[in-house]
């Protein structure tokens, strides 16, 4: 698929705000929510770090605070980054119902109306579910959800669909349609005019009957255009219920008995380039769902994708205190040294090698993740999108 550098940048992963999610997520499980600084030096190799964990959050002053209590060095979270942390599990309430919808919807798409609760653990970030939303959701809405272990293990837990809601069963496309006031549900096609081939294979596609992804598939020839229709309508929803409108197409795979699509999911998603991007940015092959963003900018945010790019805002303004605190000091010592001061141009030019290289003079070797301050990289910041599994 020819690369789409808008939405190739709107894949981009921020290494620094996985990293500091992972670090957040480490301190609130700790007692007291503060964790000893050597406690958070063992954990750095799972994070794929190097260096001395301490000068990692000294970059960070407003997500981090570090006291020494007489014996040792901890950490807990600042009140802007407490803020965001209440913020964001209050958003997380609000959206109760929207969880709901999403599970059912998960759920009322499959097959035999369950699915393993290990897969679904594999789309939770993606979909915004709280990492408890067992007990929150499904155990509290027993008129829709329950749970079913019939191997006794842990690995065969599933979570079964109680009662269907016709509510539910209505898709992103048909609800699209309904509001334009088109009698008959259509994909919508985000491509270039000059894709004179793409577009021809749209229209052609176009013209199969609309088959939601709610009606059940065995009903459908297996290889028939009908069930390739269905089957687009499918992942086109899938998508349409994650934050970001993207997924990794591995993770889909693991779904492809449940969800019945075919074994080469990739190729289908390929045919179809008006619908779908298809990018191997970070070697993790991803598909995100084209119509859902003007450029590199979601068209909708979700509330929870709100309140993840005010993280990386507060973030990005601790970064830049630290480093405009480390230049400073640079510039004293010099000073004293009684070292002349270098022409504009020139500190302009060194200025820009050290933003690009996120401060070359760290002590903790960590700047070969990337630089958060170049003017690129800058632009980018607040469009990232990423699947955080890892936090």
């Amino acid at each position: 698929m020819k690369k789409d550098p808008d939405l190739e940048s709107a894949l981009s992963r921020n290494r620094r705000w996985i990293v500091n999610n992972q670090i957040k997520n480490i301190i609130l499980r700790h007692p007291n929510q503060e964790i000893p600084i050597a406690s958070l030096q063992k954990k750095f190799k799972t994070l794929d770090l190097k260096g001395k964990a301490l000068n990692w959050l000294h970059k960070y002053p407003s997500c981090f605070n570090v006291t020494f209590t007489g014996e040792e060095h901890c950490c807990h979270l600042s009140k802007r980054m407490m803020s965001l942390v209440e913020e964001e599990e209050s958003v997380r309430e609000s959206q109760e119902n929207a969880f709901v919808c999403r599970l059912a919807k998960l759920l009322m798409m499959s097959v035999n109306k369950r699915i393993n609760v290990l897969k679904i653990n594999e789309l939770k970030r993606n979909l915004g579910f709280p990492d408890d939303y067992i007990i929150r959701i499904v155990a509290k809405y027993p008129n829709l959800f329950r749970v079913v272990n019939e191997g006794g293990r842990k690995s065969s837990m599933e979570i079964e669909l109680v009662h269907w809601d016709p509510q539910f069963a209505v898709s992103t496309v048909e609800t699209a349609a309904s509001r334009s006031g088109n009698i008959r549900p259509t994909f919508s096609c985000s491509l270039p005019f000059s894709w004179v081939k793409s577009w021809e294979r749209f229209r052609e596609f176009d013209l199969v009957p609309y088959f939601s992804p709610y009606v059940d598939p065995r009903e459908l020839v297996e290889g028939s255009k009908e069930m390739e229709k269905r089957n687009v309508g499918l992942v086109h929803e899938v998508l349409s219920l994650t934050l970001w409108k993207k997924a990794s197409i591995v993770k889909l795979g693991h779904f492809r008995r449940e969800f019945a699509l075919p074994d080469r999911l990739n190729v289908l998603l390929l045919k179809h380039p008006g619908i779908f991007y298809v990018s191997n940015k970070y070697q993790i092959y991803t598909v995100l769902l084209r119509e859902a963003y003007v450029g590199s900018k979601l068209v909708e945010k979700d509330p929870l994708v709100v309140v993840k790019e005010k993280f990386g805002e507060l973030m990005q303004e601790g970064l830049h205190e630290y480093n405009q605190r480390r230049r400073h000091i640079n510039m004293e010592k010099r000073r004293k040294k009684g070292v002349p001061l270098a022409r504009v141009d020139e500190v302009k030019c060194r200025r820009r090698r050290s933003e690009n290289a996120d401060s070359d003079d760290d002590e903790d070797g960590d700047n070969k993740l990337g630089g958060l301050f170049d003017p690129e990289e800058r632009k980018r910041f607040y469009k990232v999108l990423f699947d955080d599994d890892t936090s």
